[in-house]
């Protein structure tokens, strides 16, 4: 290891920004998290089919943590016009993780787990997006 690359380990320049603010993004926790999970299933998956819609699934999941991050660390102007790009990212992302389920790629517990995921995930997305539209409503009765 370099000189330099211990210093840079040591001097945590390279902390991850996503971790330090996770406690003020659960939205960013949750799509994390579910992308972590499917880490765990693709290795499952049969070689021919992983390397198709095994991808095509991870690039969803990649496209939506980095919208998700965009989005959330991004100007309120264009913030409603990403959140819409990430609710589309996340329809996608379902649809395709339900075609190996019915392909049998993934295991009916593996699949359960991503839907509840996902499921959250559009809650938080839905919400998040009902509040950016009603800026004078809180999106709660008293």
């Amino acid at each position: 290891m370099s000189r330099f690359s211990k210093e840079m380990i040591e001097s945590n320049v390279w902390r991850s920004p996503i971790t330090l603010s996770l406690g003020a993004a659960p939205i960013l926790q949750r799509v994390k998290e579910g992308y972590l999970v499917w880490l765990g299933i693709v290795q499952h998956i049969p070689k021919g089919s992983r390397y198709t819609i095994g991808v095509r699934i991870e690039e969803r999941w990649l496209d939506l943590l980095e919208l998700t991050y965009a989005t959330y660390f991004s100007e309120k102007l264009g913030k409603e016009e990403k959140l819409t790009k990430c609710i589309l990212v996340l329809d996608t992302l379902k649809f395709l993780i339900s075609v190996g389920w019915e392909g049998r790629l993934v295991s009916h517990k593996h699949y359960e787990d991503l839907a509840e995921n996902l499921n959250e995930v559009g809650k938080m997305l839905g919400g998040w997006r009902k509040s950016l539209s009603n800026p004078d409503k809180k999106n709660r009765t008293l």
